[in-house]
């Protein structure tokens, strides 16, 4: 028992770490906020967090989850080896006062609250 008691340690230490996100680099600052497009809410939290729903007809996607990573400006979301990647063709930008971003091909605007 006292055997595996150190590698069951390291186990959930290890699952914590990954459960954890990514806080946003200064340089991705920009993309913090609720997001809104049609069918579409996107939620990116400062602290790394990432919270998405797509509904199209009778279905919807959901995906809640800690940021793990930036290629670019595509951001990755998810917990070890389950991970979505998001495609991002225009980063944040302002347009007539308004935040707008493209993500996997719909034109989102940030909402202020």
């Amino acid at each position: 028992m006292r055997r595996l008691l150190p590698s069951v340690l390291l186990c959930l230490v290890l699952l914590a770490s990954a459960c954890k996100g990514q806080p946003l680099p200064a340089d991705k600052a920009e993309f913090a906020g609720r997001w809104h497009g049609v069918g579409i809410q996107l939620e990116i939290r400062p602290e790394g967090h990432v919270s998405y729903r797509k509904s199209e007809g009778r279905s919807t996607v959901t995906i809640d989850g800690p940021l793990q990573g930036w290629q670019g400006d595509d951001f990755v979301v998810g917990v070890m080896v389950v991970k979505t990647k998001f495609h991002v063709t225009e980063p944040p930008h302002l347009v007539d006062g308004k935040w707008m971003m493209t993500v996997d091909g719909v034109e989102l605007t940030r909402v202020e609250e």
